[in-house]
């Protein structure tokens, strides 16, 4: 049987950053943890996984493969930073929320790791992604109104028997006016897994259609996301330090027997 994990990433509130999670982690999964990785758009109303990975035209998306035109192996590019990904299509669809599940178990036995990046709308579109998934990550932000839609996605997924591995909040400005993570935690009675800080290198990094964990790696956010990215396949980043003090730029890989 198949070690592959299948991730969704989830969010109820446009604007928070799942795409761009969903891009950085599989990035770094690849890149850092050295994972034969697919990431998927499952957006099928405003797919933009794409654009975020320089893919803008593709010929063939995952529209052709769950419409029976194409084999999904004819819709999976190869990214140059090493990890694969299946882009959609600008275009209406509908959806039957158990196909994209039936579609993606021949990958299995390829990939360590298939990221699905879904639709921020509570319908088929995000089922699919809750039906296809191991594993769901939510995203949110740390204030009320993303707070409380975040909270009715995780009810949402428990009512569809989904397995909700935890709460990734990003864009923080780590200031007193935003929630906390007790708070967080306590209310949504979930798991926070990270916190991703607000830092314009994300938009620096979009504006040249690349993740930046691969444009800025040493820039806190990109730290932040590669810890993430190894915590989901049991891996932490353990920096030494020289006999100064100070951390070297090396990393070394430790398994989390935790």
């Amino acid at each position: 049987m198949s070690d592959s994990k299948i991730f969704g990433i989830i969010a109820l509130k446009g604007g928070v950053g799942k795409t761009t999670i969903a891009s950085n982690i599989g990035t770094s999964l690849s890149k850092d943890f050295q994972k034969k990785v697919l990431i998927i758009d499952a957006n099928f109303s405003t797919p933009h996984l794409g654009l975020h990975l320089g893919i803008v035209n593709p010929k063939y998306t995952l529209h052709h493969v769950l419409n029976d035109n194409h084999s999904i192996f004819e819709a999976i590019y190869q990214h140059e930073l090493g990890f694969h990904v299946i882009p959609g299509k600008l275009s209406p669809f509908k959806i039957d929320p158990t196909i994209l599940r039936e579609r993606l178990e021949p990958l299995r036995n390829i990939y360590d790791v298939i990221i699905i990046d879904s639709s921020p709308s509570l319908n088929e579109e995000m089922y699919a992604t809750m039906a296809a998934s191991d594993e769901l990550l939510v995203v949110s932000s740390p204030d009320y109104p993303t707070l409380s839609s975040t909270i009715h996605a995780i009810s949402v997924a428990g009512q569809k028997g989904a397995n909700i591995r935890g709460i990734v909040i990003n864009r923080a400005y780590k200031k007193k006016f935003e929630l906390s993570k007790k708070d967080i935690e306590s209310a949504s009675g979930t798991k926070i897994l990270a916190i991703i800080p607000h830092d314009v290198k994300v938009l620096s990094a979009l504006s040249k259609m690349t993740p930046v964990v691969a444009h800025s790696p040493k820039q806190d956010v990109s730290v932040k996301i590669k810890d993430l990215a190894g915590s989901l396949v049991g891996v932490k980043k353990k920096r030494r330090a020289s006999f100064f003090g100070k951390k070297k730029d090396k990393d070394q890989d430790i398994v989390d027997e935790a």
